[in-house]
């Protein structure tokens, strides 16, 4: 019996150590550009897996698609433990909007864990937005939807969902929503008051709300953040529950062994606690999650994929 235990226990180290230890560099895909936030939290995460597992972590750059040329990669690897994704939310939502797609985001990769999240304000242009507070805002978009439009950073996003979230739960169904190929054209046009709103990343928003360029209305979280404390949430603006914050998290390939997912998951939390991370982080508008396990992981992105769902219906998204 003894010695049934001790194999058993040797054989589930082995596998939670398995490729990670084989010497070959493990990829860590980054489905966007060098210098976004993915890339940069990948990066960030990738030189403390090295160091905690004694393995190179390589990032690899997969950009285009809307974020699914580099998780269809991921995909199409083995679960050796060689191969994982870094994304962020808009992740769940490649088959709603890109037609053709050769993957499915919920059942053909292993979730590992969220490493960080970071919330997002509704802005607007100080006279397009015609409003001084939320509550007035969602009266003039009710009134006079078509006048409306509101940039996001690209169809999909977690910006995107709250664009037509904050639509449809001010009831402003024909307010229009226009996506940009990424943040800094779609604030821009906001700045410009060529769009009076958008939902954009805190950190992205802050200096233009602290210099007065734009507005901010309300953050799209339960709670303030510490980086903008003046301004209230949307449920003590008068939209209580109206809640996206954006995620980033790691995935494996689908049939990665569940000692390896834990080994990786255990790692991605213990880097997260680290003071140096989280200020790097935080110099980002962002926090480290340091709770998730696999199993956690995939609660959260049943109930997101569900909401997400729900959402892109109501809103008619469709794939393009």
């Amino acid at each position: 019996m003894l010695r049934r235990r001790l194999l058993t226990a040797a054989t589930t180290a082995f596998a939670a150590r398995g490729a990670l230890a084989q010497g070959r560099p493990v990829r860590l895909v980054v489905p966007a550009p060098p210098g976004g936030a993915i890339d940069v939290i990948g990066r960030l995460y990738a030189a403390r897996l090295a160091a905690l597992s004694g393995q190179a972590w390589v990032v690899e750059n997969r950009a285009g698609g809307n974020n699914t040329i580099g998780a269809a990669d991921v995909a199409r690897s083995a679960p050796d433990g060689q191969s994982f994704l870094v994304n962020a939310d808009i992740h769940l939502m490649g088959a709603r909007v890109v037609r053709g797609l050769t993957y499915d985001p919920m059942t053909d990769f292993t979730g590992i864990g969220r490493v960080a999240t970071a919330p997002l304000v509704i802005v607007g242009h100080p006279e397009a937005s015609r409003a001084q507070t939320l509550a007035q805002l969602a009266d003039q978009m009710k009134a006079d939807p078509k006048r409306y439009t509101l940039s996001t950073s690209g169809a999909g996003s977690m910006a995107h969902l709250a664009a037509e979230g904050l639509k449809r739960r001010v009831g402003a169904a024909d307010a229009v929503v226009a996506h940009y190929r990424g943040t800094a054209p779609a604030i821009n046009d906001a700045v410009a008051g060529n769009v009076a709103l958008m939902v954009a990343p805190l950190l992205s928003a802050k200096p233009l709300v602290d210099s007065g360029r734009l507005r901010a209305f309300a953050v799209t979280s339960a709670a303030r953040s510490a980086a903008m404390p003046d301004v209230p949430t949307v449920d003590e603006a008068g939209l209580p529950g109206l809640h996206f914050t954006l995620w980033y998290a790691v995935w494996g390939p689908k049939g990665l062994q569940a000692a390896t997912a834990d080994s990786v998951a255990a790692k991605l939390r213990e880097i997260g606690k680290e003071p140096e991370i989280a200020q790097r982080l935080a110099a980002m508008g962002a926090d480290p999650f340091t709770t998730d396990t696999p199993a956690s992981f995939a609660a959260f992105l049943a109930e997101e994929n569900a909401k997400n769902g729900r959402i892109a219906d109501e809103a008619g998204i469709q794939p393009e």
